[in-house]
């Protein structure tokens, strides 16, 4: 999953090189809610999103205020919902399911937006399979 993941948070893009705590494993359809432990409804996660998401798989679009699923990083492409600002510290919603991703997982967290600044300033950030469009990603 790691691999996979290139190391990453599946939903933050944080890297688990500069994570204080240890990533955990998402059941990304919870197994309240019916989930499996399968490798198509894992993620790996870092603790922040983790405890944010708990068990929602959906949440309101701040823009439409309508609800909708969540990010799904087995059926979803990142960068088809999520892109950077211009100095790669904020990720901006492109779509619906991408605005109600950043609020209800918090993905724009303080300690976040500092940790992004300074890996920016010695270039590494965002991880290569998170940029945006013109590159590749997910």
């Amino acid at each position: 999953m790691i691999e996979r993941a290139q190391a990453c948070c599946e939903y933050c893009a944080s890297l688990a090189r500069y994570s204080m705590s240890p990533f955990a494993i998402d059941h990304i359809l919870p197994l309240s809610r019916g989930g499996q432990t399968e490798l198509e409804n894992l993620a790996l996660v870092c603790q922040g999103c983790n405890g944010a998401k708990y068990n929602k798989i959906t949440a309101l679009d701040p823009i439409s205020n309508r609800e909708v699923p969540l990010f799904h990083p087995r059926q979803q492409r990142w960068r088809d919902h999520f892109a950077w600002n211009a100095p790669c510290t904020h990720i901006v919603g492109l779509t619906p399911t991408g605005r109600a991703t950043i609020v209800a997982l918090q993905l724009n967290r303080f300690e976040l937006l500092n940790l992004r600044e300074v890996l920016y300033t010695v270039g590494d950030h965002p991880p290569e399979i998170y940029m945006n469009k013109q590159s590749s990603n997910r």
